[in-house]
């Protein structure tokens, strides 16, 4: 059994597992390096195929509920989307930032010029002079650009505009990145960061939420998505892609491929999670770390520092510590947000009609 885009489930099977893998490869990629870790160096790009894969999956997810919201009330509350972005993602954000400040603030760590201004604007992926403990914050900045453009898209547009618009993004971004390489386009030096050089993997998984009820009517299509060669080819392709150097000529052929391939294996995951593997994903302690996913990523970063010699940043202390302020933050700020969106939200907002 599937998870209908029409039904809107309040959680698609297997996604929480997938996000609980990618907040493993960053915590892995970020790791190394840093104090005590057994590894010095990783040639592989893990915590950036990670981010990818988060992409991918907000890409999706992002567009099924509003596909779903769209076909169930002929229209699409962007008032009630920005009221529910904003109470998920930015309690937990600012308070992790006003925390970075005020350790900067009492010295403990560097920032630089302009990184508070980026990052509480979300623009620190426009920002590439920046301090180790923000960095991470490009890739929030990328979500948030997309949550602020992506939905009037959906509404105006419709579904099969929009998936057209989606998938022509997701051509063009390519284009875009190798053209921003060869110094056609300025920006060299907001690679791997700028909205219009990364975002084809959101894009991508905007075109899977799109096409995915008609993909699913086709036998030929569902058939060689459940042949297991198929699902190692995809992975291949996506670890593959890890491997390669940072930004070449290839890249325009090796990320756009691996964005697909992210996209198939979330498909995957969607239709087999009653499988061995999706059993794996499903099982309860997987997604609960999946739904930490969001937390830890916030606060790993200060505590994975490969060029801090402070203690609390050496292994296995500092995996500790980020675990710990990723859960509190989840229960302490998040959760509370969570229930008072819940609460609010039927008082304040009505369906769309047509």
């Amino acid at each position: 059994m599937t998870a209908s885009t029409a039904s809107a489930p309040a959680r698609y099977p297997s996604l929480d597992g997938l996000r609980a893998i990618s907040i493993a490869l960053v915590l892995f990629g970020h790791a190394v390096g840093t104090q005590g870790f057994p590894l010095h160096q990783m040639h592989a790009r893990l915590g950036e195929m990670g981010v990818r894969v988060f992409f991918v999956i907000s890409g999706f997810l992002i567009t099924s509920l509003l596909l779903a919201e769209q076909q169930r009330h002929g229209g699409i509350s962007l008032a009630k989307f920005y009221y529910r972005r904003a109470l998920r993602i930015f309690p937990a954000f600012y308070v992790m930032v006003a925390v970075i400040a005020g350790l900067a603030a009492y010295g403990t760590i560097e920032l630089k010029h302009n990184d508070l201004l980026a990052a509480v604007t979300y623009t620190t992926n426009y920002h590439p002079d920046r301090a180790y403990n923000l960095n991470h914050l490009w890739s929030l900045a990328v979500e948030e650009q997309f949550y602020l453009l992506w939905p009037a898209v959906v509404a105006f547009a419709g579904r099969r505009r929009g998936v057209f618009i989606a998938a022509t993004f997701a051509l063009a971004v390519p284009v875009m990145r190798e053209a921003t390489v060869r110094g056609f386009l300025p920006g060299e030096e907001l690679l791997g960061g700028s909205f219009h050089t990364v975002a084809d993997s959101i894009a991508v998984g905007c075109v899977l939420a799109g096409l995915r009820s008609k993909l699913e009517t086709s036998a030929r299509y569902m058939h060689l998505l459940a042949s297991p060669v198929i699902a190692l080819g995809l992975v291949a392709i996506v670890l593959g892609s890890t491997m390669t150097e940072r930004w070449p000529a290839i890249d325009m052929l090796v990320l756009p491929v691996s964005n697909v391939a992210i996209a198939l294996l979330i498909h995957w995951s969607l239709t087999h999670h009653t499988s061995l593997v999706g059993r794996m994903l499903n099982a309860a302690p997987v997604a609960y770390v999946g739904t930490l996913s969001y937390s830890l990523y916030l606060w790993q970063q200060l505590f994975l520092n490969p060029h801090s010699t402070a203690t609390y940043c050496r292994f296995p202390l500092n995996i500790v510590l980020a675990i710990a302020a990723g859960v509190a933050s989840y229960y302490v700020v998040e959760r509370p947000l969570l229930r008072l969106r819940e609460r609010w939200e039927p008082r304040l907002f009505s369906a769309p009609t047509k």
